[in-house]
């Protein structure tokens, strides 16, 4: 019994972490384009709502662990496409975006005992905190990568920490949006026994997902090869 719940949790994991890490590389992409500016407070949004719906599905602190590692790979799949060092702005930094917010969130979840985190309201103080926690751990990336958080053109402020309001309004919103997915995700008769049916063996679903994913982001990168997230 064990066993299984194991690998359903990691073929969750390898479902979550895979969907985050193609948005990462798409939506990035567009948001570079559009505002640079707030494109990180807006990732770290979408960040969280993977990783609480995660957590929501199978409460385990290493599925939105693992969720992070798979993420993380494709930021690194995504550089290898680009022809880019790992230490470069546009991977080494969001990777450590990626790491202090799970962090932070699995941080929160700690805090909160399980009673609490049963109530939508915590669920939108657990979004707005864990983005709180990761915008101000973010600036400390120039010591792990030596690359410098952004900073808001004419000063020296991160561009973390002047987008910060951004990224606690949005989470407020997408983690419970998360925690709502992962709850169905969790029941008996998940999403994917209610999209796919008996017809795909529940074993495959999460591979072909990630194999998905990763050609998604093959064929992104051959029309949008520059547009760095």
């Amino acid at each position: 019994m064990e066993k299984t719940v194991l690998k359903s949790n990691l073929g969750l994991a390898l479902i979550l972490g895979s969907v985050w890490g193609f948005c990462e590389v798409a939506l990035g992409a567009g948001l570079h384009a559009c505002a640079a500016s707030v494109s990180g407070s807006v990732m770290t949004a979408v960040a969280l709502f993977f990783l609480s719906a995660g957590w929501a599905a199978a409460r385990r602190w290493y599925v939105p662990a693992l969720t992070v590692l798979i993420a993380s790979f494709f930021k690194l799949f995504d550089a290898y496409l680009l022809s880019l060092p790992v230490i470069h702005g546009a991977i080494a930094n969001p990777v450590f975006a990626f790491i202090t917010e799970g962090l932070a969130f699995l941080v929160l979840v700690s805090i909160f005992d399980g009673v609490r985190l049963q109530k939508r309201s915590a669920h939108v103080m657990l979004g707005g905190g864990a983005a709180l926690v990761a915008v101000s751990l973010f600036p400390l990336v120039k010591y792990i990568t030596t690359i410098p958080a952004c900073a808001y053109p004419g000063t020296t402020v991160p561009l973390a920490f002047i987008y910060a309001p951004v990224a606690i309004i949005l989470s407020a919103v997408t983690v419970p949006l998360g925690f709502y997915l992962g709850e169905r995700i969790g029941k008996p008769a998940g999403f994917p026994s209610t999209l796919f049916g008996n017809r795909i063996p529940g074993r495959l679903i999460s591979p072909a997902i990630l194999a998905i994913c990763l050609v998604l982001v093959v064929l992104f990168r051959l029309f949008v090869p520059q547009g760095l997230s």
